[in-house]
């Protein structure tokens, strides 16, 4: 039974011992933040505040001092969700984890905050007597130590001595290769509730995708916050590096976050289908959506400037929206199935994006489509190929954010404050990168120019 109230707390943290939590939310780049908490505290309901704009934190670290966010800097609540609390599979001492929401001081949740707009876009679903499933599929990347950001990460030994090069896709003796990671990081996965589906080997030199079951889209939100957590964490007790970055390695494949989604009725039927089994005109409505919502909001599903690199012609990575059945060279792929299981496939985001804005942004995109009944394309055939077809997506991260920021439409499905401040903490992300100078630059210009 998950404990909820004081004494069914106080009981779980005797029983395993527990002395601290960690009560954490995911930043607008999934990375957990958050506070430690005695045990006892957190048993009690003590309260817990952080500061607002913490949500909003750069990867540099660094602030946003937009006007959407006051001097004075306000706090909001941390408020648990019970049902995420866990034993920490990486934790020296028993430890507890439990996710967080970001409450405002006047009870409303804070609009910056990652899992608070996800929950904003389910609740919209919720109002129509619709609920969405999702499924995501991460792929990342194991690399040996990398001490000096300057150089190139590098594959790890494997068990024969040697560091793998790659092409070897769907190997099964290559997945069993760092088995003492694995091994530790499926039992931290199964301790807090990550329900993975299929492991495989990718095509890069030690770049991997795990499949999570499909389910109710906070819950998987969560679990995919978790498992990149968990992989982390796993990997620096294994001396390696687990590598989300969209693309990591010159010359080798991105990594993805592919999007498997539907909605169920009240009654657990997929719209997406009709009673005969046929397609339904909401399906194609969804799709609609997310080809003229998307983007306008490509900034959540490649928010950094690394991620533009993933997007190259011929790589199963989409340069556009078209969509098209069991066809990968598509942004948005059908997957062959049965009426019950019929879903879009949204190929666009990178690893590197949050979990939880990225399907906010696609639910969203997708939501608005049926309310507005759009009309998509016409498919791509199954022998055709979406690469043929203009470059239809943002090409770089500052068109990405010029588009989001002047966009009305990321703005009406988003809202405007999180829409501003999300595109402030960008442009300071930015600005921050154009102050380095790259080996390219050195490479090419110093002795050319």
């Amino acid at each position: 039974m998950q404990p909820t109230n004081t004494s069914q707390l106080e009981a779980f943290f005797r029983q395993h011992g527990i002395r601290d939590v960690e009560c954490l939310f995911a930043d607008i780049s999934g990375y957990p933040r958050g506070k430690l908490m005695p045990a006892s505290s957190f048993a009690a309901g003590a309260e817990l505040r952080i500061a607002q704009a913490i949500p909003m934190q750069a990867v540099t670290g660094d602030y946003s001092y937009d006007p959407i966010f006051p001097d004075a800097d306000p706090d909001v609540r941390l408020l648990p969700d019970y049902a995420t609390l866990k034993l920490s599979p990486w934790s020296s001492v028993p430890r507890a984890v439990a996710i967080h929401d970001c409450i405002e001081l006047n009870g409303e949740p804070c609009v910056f905050a990652a899992r608070s707009l996800l929950k904003m876009v389910l609740a919209r679903y919720a109002a129509r007597g619709l609920t969405p499933v999702v499924a995501p599929e991460i792929e990342f990347y194991l690399t040996a130590p990398n001490v000096d950001p300057s150089q190139p990460l590098l594959a790890p030994a494997a068990r024969n001595g040697r560091a793998e090069v790659g092409q070897s896709a769907f190997s099964l003796n290559m997945l069993n290769e760092l088995a003492p990671f694995w091994d530790e990081f499926r039992a931290a996965l199964d301790a807090l509730g990550v329900q993975a589906d299929t492991w495989i080997h990718e095509v890069g030199p030690t770049q991997y995708e795990i499949n999570l079951l499909h389910g109710d889209a906070l819950a998987l939100a969560d679990q995919a916050f978790w498992f990149k957590y968990a992989a982390k964490e796993t990997a620096i007790k294994h001396g390696l590096n687990a590598v989300f970055m969209a693309k990591p390695i010159a010359g080798a494949p991105g990594s993805s976050m592919h999007l498997h989604q539907s909605v169920l009725d009240a009654h657990g039927r997929n719209i997406f289908s009709s009673e005969e089994g046929a397609e339904s005109p909401r399906f194609r409505h969804f799709i609609a959506g997310l080809q003229t919502h998307a983007p306008d909001l490509m900034l959540i599903f490649a928010p950094h400037v690394n991620s533009y690199r993933r997007f190259v012609r011929d790589s199963q990575a989409p340069v556009n929206l078209h969509w098209g059945y069991d066809n990968r060279t598509t942004g948005l792929r059908i997957p062959v199935s049965g009426p019950a299981a019929r879903r879009v496939e949204n190929r666009i985001a990178g690893a590197d994006a949050n979990p939880y804005l990225a399907i906010a942004a696609s639910l969203a995109a997708g939501l608005a489509g049926m309310d507005e009944a759009l009309t998509p394309t016409e498919p791509i055939a199954v022998t055709a190929s979406a690469y043929d077809q203009a470059h239809a997506l943002a090409r770089s991260f500052l068109p990405a954010l010029e588009q989001m920021e002047r966009s009305a439409s990321s703005r009406r499905l988003l809202g405007d404050a999180f829409v501003t401040g999300f595109c402030a903490v960008k442009a300071l992300e930015y600005d921050s990168y154009l102050r380095e100078i790259s080996a390219w630059e050195r490479r090419f210009l110093l002795p050319q120019v």
